[in-house]
């Protein structure tokens, strides 16, 4: 028999926007455990960023905001040692966050599915420590991420490639590729930061861009270019279609270490290629590359897989979503979903959901 308790709210992930939501529904006098629970499936705290490579450093990839109330610790992400891996640093100041405002995450747990029982939303969830679990919720609040649904697209022979083919998310170490011929696939800052990684470690490095890659010559994403992608986001969020990269609305800031990149030559996209051959990838003009691995740096789609009973998906593809609300069910919120994806974007969309939360309580 499925264990069954049941809880004002629950919150599904402890990331950025999970722990920016249950900030502010501390700040409005509730309890966690009694009032809501976060449930993440994580062994430890660090949201996706316990699972990235041990080479990424902070400051490599895209800029990591402070959480609300971070700042009571004397924590804050902008001094942040750069010499330690991201992952160590992210998951201390997140664990340290947690603990300080009691937030009492429930881990590891996966949610495997939410749907209705009358009145009740229920989420069903296992656990290797609590086992297959019921939680009867009147609101849910989905802050998943993307890092649990890679992308990768469709190419002609895809199954034919006798060499190994990875996404992102499984990318560990440059060290692996040792004297290997890589093609790396996608046009935003992962993608760039292996074959920056890879270089003087592979025996041969092709990268291959679906668009020409858009370089802006500062470090710091311009407010302008910015405001535009999350305009981007935000629309599409509204309209049910399916969300857009944010790189393809902000571009690339040149840092010194991708201008070196671009100077060696190393940092030279090709047009996407066609199709894959047993033995590498052919081109548009029929020419055939080498290759032993492709990584496919193609980016991630919002993790809703279990939000699939509630038909939340409208025809166009996506959800219909505004200021961190469905609009097909009043009762659902998803934080960090569209415009809120970046770190920033969902510290701010934190208060914003809480708020609404606390006023249907």
């Amino acid at each position: 028999m499925v264990n069954a308790t049941a809880v004002p709210v629950v919150i599904i992930g402890s990331g950025q926007a999970g722990l920016s939501v249950a900030y502010h529904l501390k700040r409005f006098g509730l309890t966690a455990g009694r009032d809501f629970v976060i449930f993440d499936r994580g062994a430890d705290a660090g949201g996706a960023w316990q699972y990235r490579w041990e080479s990424l450093r902070l400051g490599a990839a895209h800029r990591v905001n402070d959480l609300p109330g971070l700042n009571e610790l004397g924590l804050s992400f902008e001094n942040a040692d750069r010499s330690r891996p991201a992952r160590d640093v992210v998951s201390e100041y997140y664990r340290r966050f947690e603990e300080h405002f009691e937030l009492n995450v429930v881990r590891p747990v996966s949610v495997q599915s939410v749907f209705n029982r009358r009145a009740d939303l229920v989420v069903r969830t296992t656990s290797p420590v609590y086992g297959e679990r019921e939680t009867l919720a009147g609101l849910l609040v989905n802050a998943t991420g993307t890092w649990g649904a890679p992308f990768v697209p469709h190419y002609p022979g895809a199954g034919r490639f006798a060499g190994r083919q990875l996404h992102t998310a499984r990318f560990r170490d440059a060290a692996e590729f040792a004297g290997q011929r890589v093609v790396v696939v996608g046009g935003g800052t992962s993608a760039i930061g292996f074959m920056l990684e890879l270089e003087g470690v592979a025996a041969s490095l092709t990268w291959a861009s679906r668009r020409p890659i858009d370089w802006v010559h500062t470090e710091h994403l311009d407010l302008e270019g910015a405001s535009a992608a999350v305009a981007m986001q935000d629309d599409a969020a509204r309209n049910g279609r399916a969300l857009p990269s944010i790189v393809s609305g902000t571009g690339v800031p040149v840092s010194r270490r991708i201008q070196g990149g671009i100077d060696r030559g190393t940092l030279v996209a090709r047009p996407m290629f066609v199709g894959l051959e047993p033995t590498g990838v052919r081109w548009a003009d029929g020419s055939v590359t080498e290759a032993d691995a492709i990584i496919w740096a193609t980016g991630f789609r919002p993790e809703l897989r279990h939000l699939a009973p509630l038909k939340l998906r409208d025809q166009a593809g996506g959800l219909v979503v505004g200021a961190g609300s469905s609009w097909t069910d009043p009762r659902i919120f998803l934080a960090g979903y569209g415009p809120q994806a970046s770190t920033i974007g969902a510290r701010r969309a934190g208060r914003t959901i809480a708020r609404q939360v606390f006023a249907l309580l």
